[in-house]
C-alpha cells in the first residue's frame, strides 16, 4: 500500500492533505508531516494544508487558505481521522482521488486507497516509515518534517508512556532526533498552559467524581469555562489529569460547546471506543470521543460507563 500511495503522489500535479477538526499533535503532525517531505522531494508539485486552525498548534505549521477551484483534478489525502464526518475541510470530496492514513479502527472505510495500521502508535509513526519506504525512489526528509512527525509521535503516545508505544516507536524516535530540531523547545510549546488552565485543572482534581467500580466523570459547563476563562479546546486537554488517579478504571469528560456537549473516553483497560461510537462518535480502544446534545444523554453515557467498569 505504501508503494501504491506513492506511486499515486508520483502522478499528482497538485495534492491537498487534511486531517480531522479540533487537530491534536499528531493530526498536525502527520498532515504537515507528509507535506514537508513531499515538497522536498517534489518540488514542482503544488501541496497545501487545510482545516481549521488551533491556536496553540500554530507553532508547529500554519494552514494554507485556499479556493474551491484548486481541488479540481486533485490528490486528496486525509491523515488521522477515521470518519469521513469528522474531517476538517469538508471540500475533501471535491478532489480526482482520494487516500485515507490512519491508525484508528476502520470503521468508515472511505478513500480510493486505505492505509490503516492500528498497531501504530500513530500516523505520524506512520508517516515516517512512509517516507523509510520510499526514500531510495526520491521521498526526502527535511528538519521541519522530522519535528512535526517527532511531534506527533510525543503527543499520540503520551511522551511514549501510553501502551501503544512499541520498540518500533522508540526506534523511530530516536532516528528523528537526529536531526536539527530542538525536542526543549518543542515540548515547551507542546506542554505549556496558561494560569487559567492550570487552575482548571485544580477545580477538575477537586470537583470529578468516582463511583465504586471505577468509573469516574467531570463536568465543564459553559459557566464554568466562563469563570475560568478557558476555551474548550483547552479544558478538552484537561482529560489526562486524572489518568494517574487510584482506582479509576475509566473516566468521561463532558465539555459543554454552544451547539453540542464534547465528550472525552479515557481508559486504563476497558475498551471504551464502542461506548464512544454508540454516541456518534469513535477512536482507540483506550482513548476515544463522542458528541452529545441533550444533559440527560450525559447520564446514560455514565450509567453505559458504570456498566463497562463493572464487567
Amino acid at each position: 500500500m505504501k508503494n501504491q500511495i506513492l506511486s499515486t503522489i508520483k502522478q499528482a500535479e497538485k495534492i491537498i492533505i487534511h486531517r480531522h477538526v479540533r487537530p491534536d499533535p499528531d493530526a498536525m503532525g502527520s498532515q504537515c508531516g507528509l507535506a514537508e517531505i513531499i515538497k522536498a522531494s517534489f518540488p514542482d508539485k503544488t501541496v497545501y494544508v487545510v482545516g481549521e486552525s488551533e491556536p496553540s498548534l500554530e507553532f508547529l505549521y500554519l494552514m494554507d487558505q485556499i479556493a474551491d477551484k484548486e481541488f479540481h483534478d486533485a490528490l486528496v489525502i486525509v491523515c488521522d481521522t477515521a470518519n469521513q464526518e469528522r474531517i476538517s475541510d469538508q471540500r475533501y470530496k471535491s478532489g480526482k482521488s482520494l487516500i485515507k492514513i490512519d491508525h484508528h479502527p476502520n470503521e468508515d472505510a472511505y478513500g480510493d486507497l486505505l492505509w490503516v495500521d492500528t498497531s501504530a502508535s500513530s500516523v505520524s509513526e506512520m508517516i515516517y516509515e512512509f517516507y523509510l519506504s520510499g526514500k531510495d525512489e526520491g521521498l526526502v526528509m527535511t528538519e521541519k518534517a522530522a519535528e512535526l512527525i517527532y511531534a506527533g509521535i510525543v503527543g499520540d503516545t503520551g511522551r511514549f508512556l501510553f501502551p501503544s508505544t512499541t520498540n518500533k516507536t522508540f526506534k523511530y524516535a530516536s532516528e528523528l532526533i537526529q536531526y536539527d530540531f530542538s525536542r526543549t523547545s518543542l515540548y515547551n510549546e507542546l506542554y505549556k498552559i496558561r494560569p487559567n488552565v492550570a487552575k482548571l485543572s485544580g477545580y477538575v482534581l477537586e470537583n470529578f467524581s468516582m463511583s465504586n467500580s471505577g468509573a469516574a466523570s467531570m463536568v465543564l459547563q459553559t459557566s464554568v469555562l466562563e469563570k475560568f476563562d478557558v476555551t474548550v479546546s483547552e479544558a478538552s486537554q484537561l482529560v489526562s489529569v486524572l489518568g494517574d488517579i487510584e482506582g479509576i478504571k475509566a473516566w468521561v469528560f463532558f465539555v459543554e460547546e454552544k451547539d453540542q456537549i464534547r465528550v472525552r473516553f479515557r481508559s486504563k483497560g476497558p475498551v471504551i471506543n464502542q461506548l464512544a461510537k454508540k454516541y456518534n462518535g469513535g477512536g482507540h480502544p483506550l482513548a476515544a470521543g463522542a458528541s452529545i446534545h441533550k444533559w440527560e444523554e450525559a447520564e446514560k453515557v455514565l450509567e453505559d460507563l458504570e456498566s463497562l467498569c463493572q464487567s
